[in-house]
């Protein structure tokens, strides 16, 4: 079974079993074993058979995940920025922190 969740502004298909990274949740203090839900489903169906859509959102349908990790590190991106003719360059970095779930149950 799988579904179509809506997480952080974006759509992503999750299967029962499979580890999702997800962005921050509770400030990076969940507690490791703790359960999340995600309500915001937008299609629930089985591999090959049929499936069910939501206008926007499955009534009744969810997504049970456990955390893994509360803390996880993207990787690294870099930025620069520069002026043409100027001699004026600046890199800066950024890495995105992330919680680390495991999709338990899918509901609907």
């Amino acid at each position: 079974m799988y579904a179509i969740i809506e997480e952080s502004g974006g759509q992503r298909k999750v299967v029962e079993g499979q580890e999702v990274l997800v962005d921050l949740l509770e400030a990076g203090k969940a507690a490791v074993g703790s359960t999340v839900k995600f309500d915001k489903v937008l299609v629930v169906g089985k591999e090959g058979g049929d499936a069910k859509l939501g206008l926007p959102f499955v009534a009744g349908a969810s997504v049970e995940a456990t955390v893994v990790e509360s803390t996880v590190m993207g990787d690294k991106v870099y930025i620069q920025k520069f002026r043409e003719k100027k001699g004026w360059k600046k890199k800066t970095g950024h890495r995105q922190r992330y919680t680390k779930v495991r999709v338990t149950a899918i509901k609907g």
